[in-house]
């Protein structure tokens, strides 16, 4: 298809007489969503590139309506979390480290130097040393997604100081009181009270670690919007009735087949589950950016004004592994995690289900 086409104008009115008011970029907002998922299916079913027919979605990368579809979403739920020990501070050990550097690649390097990766041989001397040579060697360690504050720790590079910071969270019981949480929003709060984790990343994590089975909470519970999010809640709306963005996203989680439908498109869902409060967050971002492409009279917050990235295509599909918990029946090849020996005993390939993820 051709861009995103929308409305000039569309009101959401609400229970209790409340009017959003938006701008054609809610349209866009579904249309993207719609189109970003089917790229995702075509590809997952073998179709060759280009997915689509729309010009910034083939020419500039954007994530997934989907977050726990994303390339590194999908490394860290299937090689992080589900590959190892199931044991709570092993799982929160994985994860925290993996996300304090988002980078599949720093992981590989710190397994391949290091052997598996676990709290229980865990060395700051050993770990840091790999991440300064990485450095040295003129090699990023961080992903660009995520602005990474450093925690002061009292060293003068960063890496150190994450390191530092993970001992921290170990040593002060946040395993353990993370299975004790009573909701996402008790972890995020948790998780919110160590240093360097702001809004946005505690929460970030919160959901990360909810892949596990430290916890177990709907992710249509709580969300936080983050600063693309923002960005496109305010490219979306000319007025939000007084509502915050968190409330802004939870109504368009719950209108989503209503507004798929007006706009007469059938949305291709996870294997039945619907956009979920993360999910449309993440649209929300994403959906910023490609509005300065489509909608570059709808400035919003941020003023910027070009899309960064550009999108080169990988023909081979990533194969999909979701929690076992969400009992998602995969229409396409899943391949299982390799587990270790205190984990769970091999198993043929099969639809994941939740005994596949337990100890």
């Amino acid at each position: 298809m051709d861009r995103l086409s929308v409305r000039a104008h569309y009101e959401v009115r609400l229970p209790g007489g409340r009017v959003l008011k938006t701008t054609p970029v809610f349209d866009t907002y579904w249309r993207f969503a719609s189109e970003r998922q089917a790229m995702f299916m075509r590809r997952l079913v073998g179709s060759t590139p280009p997915w689509t027919e729309d010009p910034i979605l083939s020419g500039h990368r954007f994530t997934n309506a989907y977050r726990a579809s994303d390339r590194v979403s999908q490394y860290l739920i299937r090689h992080v979390i589900y590959e190892g020990s199931q044991k709570p501070e092993e799982v929160f050990f994985r994860t925290i480290l993996f996300k304090l550097f988002n980078k599949i690649e720093t992981w590989e390097s710190l397994r391949s130097r290091l052997g598996a990766l676990g709290w229980r041989d865990f060395s700051f001397d050993a770990y840091a040393k790999v991440l300064d040579g990485l450095l040295d060697e003129g090699e990023r360690v961080y992903s660009a997604a995520y602005i990474m504050p450093s925690p002061a720790f009292g060293s003068p590079r960063k890496h150190r100081n994450h390191l530092r910071l993970i001992e921290h969270m170990m040593a002060d019981g946040a395993p353990r009181k993370l299975a004790r949480s009573s909701s996402l929003r008790g972890a995020f709060e948790l998780l919110r009270g160590y240093p360097s984790l702001g809004d946005f990343l505690a929460f970030q994590f919160a959901i990360d670690i909810n892949y596990s089975e430290l916890t177990d909470f709907s992710e249509m519970e709580f969300v936080v919007a983050g600063p693309g999010a923002r960005d496109g809640i305010s490219k979306c709306f000319k007025d939000l009735a007084g509502l915050s963005e968190a409330e802004i996203i939870q109504v368009m989680a719950e209108r989503a087949g209503d507004e798929f439908e007006r706009l007469g498109m059938k949305f291709q869902s996870l294997w039945g589950r619907s956009l979920q409060l993360i999910d449309c967050q993440n649209v929300f971002c994403e959906v910023s950016k490609y509005a300065r492409v489509a909608h570059p009279e709808i400035a919003g917050e941020s003023g910027r004004t070009r899309i960064k990235q550009k999108y080169t295509p990988r023909p081979a599909p990533i194969p999909q592994w979701y929690p076992p918990k969400w009992s998602l029946k995969i229409d396409a090849p899943v391949l299982p995690p390799q587990p270790q020996a205190d984990t769970a005993p091999r198993r043929r390939r099969v639809q994941p289900d939740k005994e596949m993820a337990r100890p």
